[in-house]
């Protein structure tokens, strides 16, 4: 009698998950704030430079906006493309910064600026496409195209090019396989920002292999010593392969209100539209009325921001370059520095380790990527008291170590 095999014995057991989720990992930043708050809870003074988060609150304005719209109503669904005004104000005001012709149609909002990438991901990588992305860079890149079954191309950023693509590596990866570059300028963990001529050189190649391009310009309006960052959709020929992605988590430090947007060819959007709409419905809609607000509203705030972490910036820099086994460059832009620490002749981990033990919270370079080891990223969205307390405790646990 031949046995028969039942449906039951071919599955997997319940405690094993898909194969599509197995590359994930914690984020770096999340994994060190539970650390510190253990130690904080046990009576620990931490100084916090490891959150990529700003220090400031939201624009009055916007605030009292979003409160207004809750206590009238304003609290039911919206289309999944968004409130028509906001996506018109982003149009408009976005396209006008950038020195590019947007339409509402071609403006996605989500609750945060990372639906965009991933849904802009899944929408134009197949598995076995290749994605070439910075490292070291945010690590959600290298987890969604992993997720759409990309093939990962890391391009080291260079710090002897102020931390811009290695345009050699960069020229030896890009291909026919290649589908999507990811950049990232102002970049995070890095601070720099990529010159006019590598981003020309970039959207050379991307015309040569018909590839598109994800911006993730989050940290656009956070640059100093009056330095533009130039989007790369303004270059010619571009606006129609380049997907942006921007929020108000950074410019406006409404992180908490999860408010994100994304600008992309018509054609693309109408596609992105139905990820949109069946992975969450909609963004709140008393959020949107204060993304309404902040555009159109005063923009004094945000000069205020950028002129406070400007300041910070200069007295980071300063302090970590007289540091023992350090030397930092000065960033161009967003709110890190990107110290290097090889001259410890420590890994990044075991110096970020002796940094925590004596109360100061930052991020080993390699959770940004393998070309990460050797630096560490500091986020200066704290105030200029702390960033000195914590200066002279990191000189005492390096003085401890070299």
């Amino acid at each position: 009698m031949v046995a028969q095999t039942t449906v039951e014995s071919k599955r997997k057991p319940r405690t094993v998950f898909a194969d599509r989720q197995a590359h994930l990992r914690p984020e770096g930043a999340y994994d060190v704030m539970a650390r510190t708050q253990e130690l904080e809870r046990q009576g620990r003074s931490i100084v916090h430079l490891e959150a990529g988060e700003p220090d400031f609150n939201g624009p009055l304005n916007a605030s009292m906006a979003g409160i207004r719209a809750i206590s009238s109503g304003q609290t039911r669904y919206t289309t999944p493309a968004g409130l028509k005004p906001l996506r018109e104000a982003i149009a408009e005001i976005a396209g006008k910064k950038r020195g590019i012709n947007i339409k509402p149609q071609q403006v996605l909002i989500g609750p945060g600026a990372k639906p965009t990438m991933f849904f802009s991901t899944l929408t134009v990588v197949d598995p076995g496409d290749e994605v070439i992305y910075p490292d070291p860079g945010f690590p959600t890149y290298e987890a969604m195209l992993r997720l759409a079954g990309g093939v990962p191309k890391p391009v080291p950023l260079v710090e002897s090019n102020k931390f811009s693509f290695d345009l050699d590596a960069f020229d030896h990866l890009v291909n026919d396989r290649t589908r999507l570059i990811i950049l990232n300028s102002p970049n995070n963990p890095t601070g720099g920002v990529i010159p006019l001529k590598d981003l020309q050189h970039i959207a050379d190649a991307a015309k040569r292999y018909d590839c598109w391009i994800l911006s993730d310009e989050i940290y656009s309006q956070i640059v100093f010593d009056g330095l533009t960052a130039t989007s790369i959709a303004s270059l010619p020929g571009m606006a129609e392969r380049t997907i942006i992605s921007d929020g108000f988590s950074k410019t406006y430090a409404m992180h908490g209100w999860r408010l994100g947007y994304g600008i992309m060819p018509e054609a693309l959007a109408e596609r992105m539209n139905l990820f949109f709409t069946h992975a969450f419905g909609c963004t709140a809609h008393a959020t949107q009325i204060a993304g309404i607000e902040a555009l159109k509203g005063p923009q004094d705030h945000v000069a205020m921001m950028v002129a406070q972490y400007q300041r910070r910036r200069d007295i980071i820099v300063d302090g970590l370059n007289k540091l023992p086994g350090v030397h930092c460059l000065k960033p161009q832009g967003a709110f890190y520095v990107f110290p290097n620490t090889k001259d410890t002749g420590r890994t990044s981990n075991e110096v970020a380790r002796v940094m925590l033990d004596q109360g100061v919270a930052v991020l080993p370079g390699p959770g940004f990527g393998k070309y990460g080891e050797g630096y560490l990223r500091l986020a200066y969205s704290n105030s200029i008291e702390n960033i000195q307390l914590a200066l002279e405790r990191m000189d005492k646990a390096l003085k401890s170590i070299i």
